[in-house]
């Protein structure tokens, strides 16, 4: 069974980057058909997907979020990070690294659904405030 750990610092000033990584343990990154997410979760709103990076190292990010995210890999580590630019409050939720997979010709919208996702770390409370 594949285990997705995030990591990362609990607070971060506004206007600056967010940076988080998953550490994955039991399953390679480079594994066929895996696809590697980070999705969030705001207080008291639904999970929010926000982008991934495949198998293959290619990455798909939420067109909301395009602009400041950006989806890396270290296949030696094992490890895949996440960095938002330019945090506000509102980028205040609960960050979680999870794995879908996905078979075949794989539509973008597809890797967007967080329902696809079927094993998650535990999550990571980010809070952005000065």
């Amino acid at each position: 069974q594949v285990r997705l750990q995030e990591s990362g610092p609990g607070l971060v000033k506004p206007s600056q980057t967010l940076s988080l990584t998953c550490t994955v343990s039991r399953r390679s990154i480079t594994a066929s058909s895996t696809y590697w997410g980070w999705i969030r979760q705001p207080p008291g709103k639904d999970r929010e997907w926000m982008g991934a990076i495949d198998y293959t190292g290619s990455t798909y990010y939420s067109p909301s979020l395009k602009s400041r995210t950006s989806i890396s890999r270290d296949t030696s580590k094992n490890q895949f990070s996440l960095q938002l630019s330019s945090v506000t409050p509102e980028d205040t939720a609960v960050y979680y690294c999870a794995r879908a997979l996905l078979v075949g010709s794989v539509p973008t919208s597809m890797i967007g659904d967080v329902a696809r996702y079927d094993s998650w770390g535990q999550g990571t409370q980010v809070t952005v405030s000065s």
